[in-house]
């Protein structure tokens, strides 16, 4: 038996683009849904959004069965934190808020496992086949087709972002706008100068260095984000779409002025 191959991985070796769509819901019928529409990737998010373990395993089974690729952000915590999605057979991780050179080893060492790093090790959840996959091959094919991505997002490790860029262990730096725009004291400014440097420059270091260039984007700057070096470029959200919908639902409700009852008995006697 073998570990799933990751269609990610597939496509960014390849120099193709992905998509992806971020979920914040619970419901893993909105995973489905994103598989469905034909999205590389879904991503779930554990930083932000009380997901519950169960509430991952059934994400993951919705995307698993629609050979779609599922990413979910760790919150900051133990090494438990960032290998629980992995045993469930998530394709991959993004851990945010990486602060250091030292910050990005450390999580390296705990999602990788030999030679690269110390995963602790278990191979009878899903990701091992509840202990199907052969022992070594097991760690051989977890290293080579789960992604750990690294999140920048603070001004703070720009001063060793090349060092960040050339660690060996994992597969991706993403840029985080948001809460970078708050570190350097313009939030939501998103043509701020500085933000934009930054946007170009971890794109620039990460390819340097061998590593893919992930970041969030819209259908509006998704030509000049993957014109700039980012093959994976995550678009929209399920509370951005149903919001947007409910909204022109309102809107409409409440532009459509109901007749009074007047003109409803006029319009009665008229038949």
């Amino acid at each position: 038996m073998q570990i799933r191959k990751s269609k990610v991985l597939q496509k960014l070796r390849n120099g193709e683009k992905v998509s992806c769509i971020k979920i914040n819901l619970g419901d893993a019928k909105l995973c489905e849904m994103a598989a469905l529409a034909g999205f590389d990737c879904v991503w779930v998010d554990q930083e932000h959004v009380g997901y519950d373990w169960s509430t991952v395993a059934a994400q993951v089974w919705a995307t698993k069965a629609h050979d779609t690729d599922i990413l979910v952000r760790v919150p900051r915590g133990s090494y438990s934190n960032y290998i629980k999605p992995l045993e469930l057979d998530a394709t991959g991780i993004m851990v945010p808020h990486i602060m250091s050179l030292a910050d990005a080893k450390e999580i390296v060492y705990r999602t990788r496992f030999h030679p690269i790093g110390r995963r602790a090790i278990d191979g009878g959840n899903a990701d091992g086949g509840y202990t199907r996959v052969n022992f070594n091959r097991y760690l051989q094919e977890a290293n080579e087709q789960r992604f750990v991505i690294l999140q920048i997002e603070d001004p703070e490790p720009l001063k060793e972002l090349e060092a960040i860029a050339g660690l060996p262990g994992y597969d991706m730096l993403f840029f985080g706008p948001g809460d970078f725009s708050q570190g350097i004291g313009a939030p939501g400014e998103w043509n701020n100068s500085q933000l934009n440097e930054a946007r170009k420059r971890i794109s620039e270091v990460a390819k340097k260095h061998g590593k893919f260039a992930g970041t969030v984007g819209s259908s509006e700057n998704l030509k000049e984000l993957h014109d700039m070096g980012y093959q994976f470029v995550s678009t929209g959200s399920d509370v951005v779409g149903l919001t947007g919908y409910f909204n022109s639902l309102v809107e409409a409700s409440n532009g459509y002025v109901q007749p009074s009852n007047n003109s409803y008995m006029e319009s009665k006697a008229d038949r």
